[in-house]
């Protein structure tokens, strides 16, 4: 079932619904959002179904209980029902949005925040999007999707010492708070390696270094925030020490000044 409306910019957004076993507590409908603008979910309250977003190609922000959150590759952001919460995604993103009737086993206790997405699941939840699907398949699909998510760990060395990878920890890391100021040689401190051997790691998982992988990540988080807040707050909250910088970065990277973007993104469609 495909569903037409308006993102929160006035551009078209396209919301296709795959439901299976709907009504059964093993059931799943899994919402698939195309937008060409930014998309937000305010306010966003469920008292029927627990709720997993999810973006294969960009990052989510998710405010809930007066706390941001903000998703790395691989994680989700997770909601149980009767929790209030908001996601935003930037613009030209693909977002999924699954809707639950039973927690997880491994999500037990965890109200909202990040979840782990494996490489499993990302594939069966896109596929199992699609016309057509068999819902026989489709439940079967939807228990291995559900074994293969994790709640989070904060603690980076142990991310390494399970093989995660230094620079990839560390790019989750920052994810989660674009804000933070540590260095590339502090972050090698934590990790008992070397500044060297952090940036070698950054260019082999990346293809750029330590700095210029922040700076994405930095304006890439802005660009979901900006149709909802000043520029002068987004540029704190994703770590610019002045607004001058902030503006200076964004329009380098996109062409056109942080303020200029907003508007263009909230200017209602003809």
């Amino acid at each position: 079932m495909s569903i037409r409306g308006q993102d929160v910019g006035g551009d078209p957004i396209a919301c296709d619904a795959f439901g299976y076993g709907l009504g059964q507590p093993a059931g799943i409908l899994v919402l698939h959002y195309r937008t060409a603008g930014p998309l937000g979910f305010g306010a966003v309250r469920n008292d029927l179904v627990h709720q997993l977003y999810w973006s294969p190609d960009g990052m989510l922000s998710a405010v809930h209980g007066g706390r941001s959150w903000f998703t790395a590759p691989g994680e989700g952001f997770w909601a149980e029902q009767a929790v209030s919460h908001e996601v935003r995604a930037a613009d030209r993103q693909t977002v999924y949005r699954i809707c639950l009737r039973e927690v997880p086993e491994s999500l037990a206790g965890l109200r909202s925040g990040h979840v782990a997405i494996g490489p499993e699941a990302e594939r069966l939840v896109q596929e199992i999007a699609t016309p057509g699907y068999d819902e026989r398949r489709a439940l079967e699909a939807r228990t291995r999707i559900l074994r293969d998510l994790a709640p989070l760990t904060a603690d980076i060395a142990g991310e390494c010492a399970h093989g995660k990878g230094f620079a990839r920890a560390v790019a989750r890391a920052m994810s989660h708070n674009p804000a933070d100021p540590t260095r590339l040689d502090e972050w090698a401190a934590r990790l008992h390696i070397s500044p060297k051997t952090l940036q070698r790691d950054f260019v082999r998982e990346f293809g750029m270094s330590f700095t210029r992988r922040r700076t994405l990540l930095r304006l890439g988080v802005a660009r979901a925030l900006l149709v909802a807040e000043p520029v002068s707050v987004v540029a704190r909250r994703v770590g610019y020490s002045s607004v001058s910088a902030f503006v200076l970065a964004f329009a380098k990277e996109y062409g056109c000044p942080p303020g200029q973007y907003a508007r263009t993104r909230l200017a209602p469609t003809t």
